[in-house]
């Protein structure tokens, strides 16, 4: 007894899980518009809404001439049948209800006037409403999953056999035979159709993705091509450099002490230099990594701390060692400011006096920092050259990189002459967010 009542029980919950699949597909009011067509745009919408105007108009004819209904019930079920149609191109699940419905009571309030040896009418479906729920059934099948399309279409026959093969009538031309064939025919070609489109669809989209995995892969190919330039070309001759400066003191007798002075900053700026080509390194293979080296190490190496206005000083101090006059100085209060600032504000100044010592030998240079509530304004400016420059192998690309730097921030820069010969570039960066308090330690050592 309690295995039947487990197999009942079982039973009934299959049931009801099935019932419930059915009401969460067909009990619904979900908008899933008709697409336009990709070659013929509205055209099929233009088309349904033709059809549906055709099958109110022969629909109420049919009704009301053979069928004996009244006219305001033949208007209210051909009215149904037609805007069925038209709903379908929104609401596909709700008018495939109204189109049986309709259905359904048409055939209904016909049965109560049929009478022996009358007009035989073509009963339960009528010509009109057959080809209103075909094309219901294809505009459904067009926009739902197969599931949903092949539960309308079992439940349309189920109506169908019920009002022909249970319920029944006199005197009747029966249509359940040829509609439930052209019903299911209608849900396979729409189903099919359906699958096409999603095809045609997520081809694209793999073809797409396809384009820019190329594009990518593409763009990883020319990183490591430049990493490896770098590393091969610039990082060694900048090792040749270092290592020349380091053993330079000891190939003469008796060195000065500017000599050895010089060689050290040189040598010194050879090692910094190493180590901010290291750091552009990981970062072009960051997304390349090379066999065998660790993920972790590239993510220390990509988040090292970057140079800030801490740094300035040393900056200033090796720019002057290379010979070049630079004074500096510091208007308003010190304060930490956002690190893309702190980081800009120091490339700026840095780009700048790099092109003061390429472009203007002999010339001095200053260096202000003004803060303000709103951000920090950083202005280098420098005197005309006491001699000729030689040729530089640049690109140009300083001040472009420096502009970008300033307007990627949201702030500006301006650079040009200055004072017949000189130069002048002049940036200001806003600082958006407020930095927690650091020490109030100026960063511009020997300030003049």
């Amino acid at each position: 007894m309690s295995r039947l009542s487990r197999v009942a029980n079982q039973g009934d919950t299959s049931v009801r899980r099935w019932l419930g699949v059915l009401r969460d597909d067909l009990w619904t009011w979900r908008t899933d518009p008709l697409p336009p067509s990709v070659w013929l745009r509205w055209v099929p919408h233009g088309f349904v809404c033709l059809a549906a105007f055709g099958v109110f108009l022969g629909d109420l004819a049919q009704l009301h001439d053979h069928g004996g209904l009244s006219p305001g019930l033949a208007l209210l079920i051909a009215l149904g049948q037609g805007a069925a149609m038209v709903f379908a191109l929104r609401h596909p699940v709700p008018a495939w209800w109204l189109s049986l419905g309709t259905m359904v009571l048409g055939a209904m309030a016909v049965r109560a006037r049929m009478a022996p040896g009358g007009y035989e009418f073509t009963w339960p479906w009528t010509a009109s409403g057959l080809i209103a729920h075909l094309l219901v059934l294809l505009l459904l099948a067009l926009r739902v999953r197969a599931r949903v399309s092949v539960e309308a279409l079992a439940l349309t026959s189920l109506v169908t056999y019920v009002l022909q093969g249970l319920i029944g009538g006199v005197n009747y031309q029966p249509t359940g035979q040829a509609a439930v064939p052209l019903f299911a025919v209608a849900v396979v070609l729409g189903s099919a159709l359906r699958g096409r489109r999603e095809a045609r669809a997520e081809l694209g989209r793999q073809t797409t993705l396809t384009a820019e995995e190329r594009a990518r892969r593409t763009l990883l190919e020319e990183r490591g091509r430049i990493a490896r330039e770098l590393h091969d070309v610039v990082a060694h001759h900048m090792s040749v450099i270092s290592i020349q400066a380091q053993v330079a003191p000891h190939l003469v007798q008796d060195p000065s002490d500017e000599l050895k002075e010089n060689l050290a900053g040189i040598r010194q700026n050879a090692v910094e230099a190493l180590a901010e080509l290291r750091r552009v390194l990981d970062v072009l293979r960051s997304e390349h990594p090379a066999p065998g080296e660790p993920a972790d190490a590239l993510d220390t190496a990509r988040h090292a701390p970057q140079p800030t206005l801490d740094r300035l000083g040393s900056l200033v101090e090796n720019t002057r060692a290379a010979g070049l006059t630079v004074t500096t100085e510091l208007i308003g209060d010190r304060r930490p400011l956002p690190p893309g600032v702190e980081l800009s504000a120091f490339r700026i100044v840095q780009e700048a006096l790099s092109n003061v010592l390429r472009h203007a030998p002999g010339a001095t240079a200053h260096v202000t920092l003004a803060y303000d509530p709103r951000g920090l304004r950083v202005k280098i400016v420098n005197t005309g050259p006491t001699r000729e420059a030689p040729p530089s192998p640049g690109a140009g690309h300083g001040l472009l990189g420096m502009r970008e730097r300033a307007v990627m921030l949201g702030g500006r820069l301006t650079a040009g002459p200055w004072a017949g010969k000189g130069y002048r570039v002049d940036a200001y960066l806003p600082a958006s967010a407020s930095a927690p308090h650091a020490s109030d330690t100026s960063p511009l050592d020997g300030t003049a």
